[in-house]
């Protein structure tokens, strides 16, 4: 991130996260998922992630594939795998996201599905006042 600037907040549809730091081969993230959403089944092109699951239990999916992780697991998406993370229980999930890569635009997200009707570049649901394409 820029010196004297400090992390950033977004809320979205499926909860919340921040922005911890933004460099030019990574970007570090706090992500907070509410109980009962999930994030967009998406893929990149250009950076892969690796998740640490801090608090809460999760459903992960990758490339189709489902497994359920809980604090301390730790989850690795390679470049191109389709990928989503889902909150079926009562309390959050947290978890910290290292996304690596040469580009962290948003139009490098594609979306396969969302519950909020953001497929195809449609705005996301609940973010009024935001601009360009929609994040996870």
């Amino acid at each position: 991130m820029s010196a004297g600037v400090g992390p950033t907040t977004e809320d979205r549809p499926w909860g919340s996260f921040t922005v911890l730091d933004d460099d030019g081969t990574h970007k570090v993230k706090r992500i907070v998922v509410l109980s009962g959403k999930r994030l967009s089944y998406q893929r990149h092109a250009r950076r892969s992630e690796h998740w640490f699951i801090v608090r809460g239990s999760a459903l992960v999916t990758l490339d189709g594939v489902e497994r359920p992780v809980g604090p301390g697991d730790a989850v690795d998406v390679p470049v191109g795998t389709a990928h989503r993370i889902e909150n079926p229980g009562p309390a959050e999930v947290v978890f910290v996201e290292v996304q690596h890569g040469d580009y962290f635009g948003e139009d490098d997200i594609v979306r396969l599905e969302d519950d909020y009707g953001r497929v195809d570049g449609s705005p996301p649901v609940g973010s009024a006042g935001t601009t360009g394409p929609p994040t996870a």
